[in-house]
């Protein structure tokens, strides 16, 4: 935003330099992205009036002027302005003054006015237009200074050409600053100075009628305010004082009546609105626009509505898209006599994307999407009839105001421990200083015991909780008198690993040949359809995705992993091996959401690639194989067990859920064949864990224990078993029969075929006796191994093979 510094001192005046005050502000948090002066440096030049006018002798559009300037004399000047005449007044470049130059910026000298002759007539200076003091030419020709400008003024001081202009960046949070109010209100608690309001004269209601309002959308307008001002004088154009306010502040002059609305919009903050009231048929309605219905805009631009939008209509339709632009059916003209003037209050959520739809950006829309103050339009609204009639000499109407108080914003007090100001700050503030700043902000402050209430005024949209209020006191305190200090670190012991064990678990899997994903938690609704089943629960769905075929949460990272295996396998990519860590979803609504932290795998094609040797297809011993390296390599393997899973999108004689310790992790096994199918996808093995239990066994700590010094014992058995009873179901019941001298045991060799009976199957397990005390006799290990055996025969019927 920009901002006039010579409109801000008539609000605030300190004694501060221009550099200074820029530097407050953008210390306060109003950063200032450039300052310079309205006209560029140049010198000489005064404001001069003209007194004959006579023919060059030598030239058709050549004058011979004579200017007093004030001095005993007055100088002969040759001009060739069309629009020179006797008595006007203009700036004159005296000799010797140097003008400003399209070169100086680069460095060059201005211009400098010399004594010359031109067509043989001596010229002693030059009478200037707006370009040659570096101002706007709205005429060809001289620029018509005012009757009372005083003769012999230097004119940098008459026009004001030394005034700076501060361009200011807003942050959205700061809406009660776009205006000379805020930004002097700032000021002046920085400076501790009060703030000079201009008068504002009550205009007492005259008998012209206001046009009656109604308010159907009262959430969206809590507040509208509508005056009617009539028999206007339009002979009499904008004043020159709010021309160059309105031009150094950004806005193009236009007509009085636009003008004056500009101004209050940045006088105030208060975005107006005037409407022609002999255009305007029946009563003036806040509403909702009707699905397609089309408005004029003031561009020129035809809009069709959708319906959110609001919009102030007659009995004939929509007048203007509220706080965005008006109309061009009601829009003010030169021959404008009778106004009305709308002053409203509109909820940000109103306009909110409502001007960015149409491709636009006003004055207006910037301030309402941001929040303008809503105790604002009364004031706003007799400020701009009170310029308008005071200027014009028009006459106020009657004041309709339609009000719904309780959609109004609220402001809750918020409660400031003044130690916590310290806590956060690092100083100590006096607490009189404190209720000082928040005051002059206009906060209403009670202090209560060791407390501060504070109540945020109307315009500060962006206070809600106390560390707000210590922003403020910090910023206005000044963040340079805050001393930069090292922080005392107290070293907390309580180290959190998970990252690190985290990452382990990726190496390991890195290590045999995975590569990590990383995915959005949102998956296809149709994949996650595929891989329904009751024991994963709810799915959530997304009340607006980015994408359709993101529009859910995923209740497995297969959701996520298996597109990218369809994009490699779609790439000529045969061998695929993926894994991703990251939360799983389960769940119908927020309130009942389970987010667990998980790791996926997913394995597609042979296990090495295809130069290696003897290479063969991916197995289910191959994924249990890269599963297990997930666990600790001291972990007793009598803590693990698998059980047949009974997922619906898994091979049912090809998948596993694991357990340590009777404690579910997850699931293993190769996607259902109908399920892959449908995805297009070859045999794939697929497999997740729940990250908690794998942590927890990864931070036990496993005491160092001596070798025994005392030899191992082996002994092989060999069984008949029926088929149907699992390997696990075995080597629980052995572990069980053979107490604490069995060490190791594995299954070393199974056949099934002409030599064994139908439905059975040889199993051949290697025992690991040892004790740690004393060697091992051979009839301990004979009763120990007899003891097993007869545990199997006696609970799975098993017989003993010789051979």
């Amino acid at each position: 935003m920009k901002i006039s510094e010579q409109w801000l001192r008539q609000w605030v005046n300190p004694t501060n330099t221009s550099e200074q005050l820029a530097e407050q502000l953008t210390m306060a948090g109003l950063e200032i992205d450039d300052r310079y002066a309205v006209a560029r440096a140049f010198s000489g030049v005064v404001v001069g009036e003209v007194i004959s006018v006579e023919q060059h002798p030598g030239a058709d559009k050549l004058r011979v002027t004579q200017v007093n300037i004030g001095d005993a004399e007055p100088l002969q000047i040759v001009c060739g302005a069309p629009n020179v005449t006797v008595g006007m007044k203009a700036p004159v470049a005296t000799v010797g003054a140097v003008l400003p130059s399209d070169d100086a910026s680069n460095g060059k000298a201005g211009f400098k006015i010399k004594k010359s002759k031109l067509r043989g007539v001596a010229s002693n200076g030059m009478l200037c237009g707006a370009s040659e003091i570096d101002l706007v030419d709205d005429i060809d020709g001289l620029l018509e200074l005012p009757e009372d400008a005083p003769v012999g003024t230097d004119i940098r001081e008459y026009l004001g050409l030394d005034n700076q202009i501060l361009d200011i960046s807003i942050t959205p949070n700061r809406g009660d600053c776009f205006s000379v109010r805020g930004i002097a209100r700032e000021i002046s608690v920085i400076n501790d100075l009060p703030v000079q309001m201009p008068e504002i004269s009550a205009n007492t209601a005259g008998t012209a009628a206001t046009p009656a309002v109604t308010v159907d959308a009262k959430e969206a307008c809590p507040r509208y305010l509508l005056q009617s001002i009539s028999n206007i004088d339009r002979s009499i154009d904008t004043p020159k004082w709010m021309q160059d306010a309105l031009v150094q502040s950004g806005l193009r002059s236009h007509n009085f009546l636009v003008d004056v609305t500009n101004y209050v919009l940045m006088e105030l903050g208060q975005p107006l609105h005037a409407f022609d009231a002999d255009t305007i048929e029946g009563d003036i309605v806040v509403r909702l626009a009707q699905p397609d219905e089309t408005i004029t805009l003031l561009n020129e631009q035809t809009v069709t509505l959708t319906g959110d939008e609001l919009v102030i209509a007659d009995d004939k339709g929509a007048l203007a898209l509220a706080g965005i632009m008006g109309g061009q059916r009601s829009s003010v003209t030169d021959s404008t006599t009778n106004i009305v003037v709308e002053s409203a209050f509109f909820n940000q959520l109103a306009i909110a994307a409502r001007a960015r739809r149409f491709g636009l950006h006003t004055d207006a829309s910037q301030r309402f999407e941001r929040g303008v103050d809503f105790e604002l339009p009364a004031l706003a609204l007799a400020r701009a009839c009170d310029l308008i009639t005071s200027i014009t000499g028009g006459e106020a109407g009657q004041i309709v105001t339609a009000e719904n108080l309780e959609h109004l914003p609220a402001r809750a007090p918020i409660t400031l421990p003044i130690t916590k100001v310290r806590d956060v700050i690092g100083i100590d503030i006096e607490p009189t200083e404190m209720v000082r700043i928040l005051t002059q902000l206009g906060f209403d402050v009670e202090q209560q015991s060791d407390s501060l209430i504070c109540k945020p005024p109307s315009y500060r949209f962006d206070m809600s909780i106390r560390e707000d209020l210590i922003e403020e006191i910090a910023r206005i305190y000044g963040y340079d008198k805050i001393p930069s200090v090292l922080p005392h670190l107290q070293v907390s012991m309580d180290y959190d690993d998970t990252a690190d064990l985290t990452h382990e678990i990726k190496l390991s899997l890195v290590d045999n040949g995975y590569m990590e994903a990383i995915s959005f938690s949102f998956s296809d609704a149709k994949l996650e359809a595929l891989l329904d089943d009751e024991a994963l629960g709810e799915v959530l769905a997304l009340a607006n995705p980015i994408s359709s075929d993101l529009a859910v949460m995923r209740r497995t990272l297969l959701s996520s992993l298996l597109p990218c295996v369809q994009y490699n396998l779609n790439r000529q990519q045969p061998r695929v091996r993926f894994f991703e860590t990251g939360l799983s979803f389960v769940g119908q609504s927020i309130s009942d959401l389970v987010q667990t932290p998980s790791i996926a795998l997913v394995a597609v094609g042979d296990i090495w690639s295809e130069q290696a040797y003897q290479n063969r297809a991916l197995d289910f011993y191959d994924l249990k194989h890269d599963i297990e390296q997930l666990l600790p390599a001291q972990i007793d393997s009598a803590r693990i067990r698998y059980e047949r899973s009974t997922l619906s999108f898994l091979h049912p004689g090809q998948s596993a859920e694991l357990y340590i310790d009777d404690i579910y992790v997850g699931w293993l096994g190769q996607l259902h064949p109908n399920t892959a199918k449908q995805l297009d996808l070859p045999t794939t093995w697929v497999a997740q864990l729940s990250l908690a239990p794998l942590l927890i066994i990864a931070r036990e700590q496993h005491a160092i224990t001596t070798p025994s010094k005392f030899p191992q014992v082996r002994r092989d058995i060999a069984i008949l078993v029926d088929s149907d009873i699992s390997l696990q179901t075995l080597e629980t019941t052995v572990r069980a029969a053979a107490g604490n001298l069995l060490t190791d045991l594995w299954l070393f060799d199974v056949y099934q075929g002409d030599k064994v009976p139908a439905g059975q199957r040889s199993l051949a397990f290697a025992l690991i006796w040892q004790d740690s005390t004393q060697t091992l006799s051979d009839e301990a290990v004979k009763t120990a191994t007899d003891e097993v055996v007869q545990a199997l025969t006696d609970q799975h019927s098993v017989q003993l093979r010789d051979s």
